[in-house]
């Protein structure tokens, strides 16, 4: 199963205590008694994330006039699925802990960046056949606030908390600043992408499609 390569897993009737977690596998559910995720509940955010990155990037894309058009088109598209969806997914796989969720949230994560990096090569692409100025409006100045902060704290995370070769992986302060930085990174990058899904469109049924799902996600992926 795809998603399963996200979850760790354990024999059948073994009880596992690891610090203040502690699960229990009977067949096929994992029950985390200091309220972590568990694998049915990480199943079903990790389908959320995909599904919605994708269904509200292409309906994104094709506002206002149901028309894709490219390259502006790309932007908004990438921007969903790169800071919403891959960067949830990181967050979310980061909550499990571990060493294999360790790296796949730093992988995830850098995917999304590089993700939002097309993103902005498209709307910057298309600024400049249209003879627009960049970044003059509040939502162009966030955008880029948030690439480079998602870039920064990608950037610390793999140079200090690297499972393999972090400098200083075990500091508790380093670990709680980064997860504490990127998750206000994360909630400005979403409320960045709904504001951006707003100059295109003001129908308050299009902009609850768009919205009320990240409001659902929030408290799982953010708390």
């Amino acid at each position: 199963h795809f998603f399963s390569s996200f979850i760790p897993t354990t024999p059948t009737g073994i009880c596992i205590a690891t610090g203040k977690r502690v699960y229990f596998l009977n067949d096929h559910h994992l029950l985390d008694m200091s309220g972590k995720p568990t694998n049915e509940r990480t199943k079903s955010l990790l389908l959320a994330f995909v599904v919605y990155s994708l269904g509200a990037g292409c309906y994104a894309a094709v506002r206002p006039d149901g028309k894709w058009k490219s390259p502006f088109s790309w932007h908004p598209f990438l921007m969903t699925v790169g800071m919403i969806g891959c960067l949830g997914i990181a967050a979310v796989t980061k909550k499990l802990g571990g060493y294999v969720n360790t790296k796949n949230h730093g992988l995830i994560g850098n995917l999304g960046i590089m993700l939002s990096l097309g993103g902005l090569y498209a709307i910057y692409r298309n600024k400049n056949m249209w003879g627009k100025e960049h970044f003059t409006s509040t939502h162009g100045k966030a955008g880029l606030a948030v690439i480079v902060c998602s870039i920064g704290a990608g950037m610390a995370g793999g140079i200090f908390l690297h499972p393999d070769f972090g400098i200083d992986k075990t500091n508790k302060t380093i670990r709680f600043v980064h997860k504490t930085f990127a998750r206000c990174v994360l909630a400005s990058a979403w409320m960045t992408a709904f504001y951006g899904f707003y100059t295109m469109t003001q129908n308050p049924v299009e902009l609850a499609i768009f919205g009320v799902p990240l409001l659902v996600l929030a408290p799982f992926t953010l708390v």
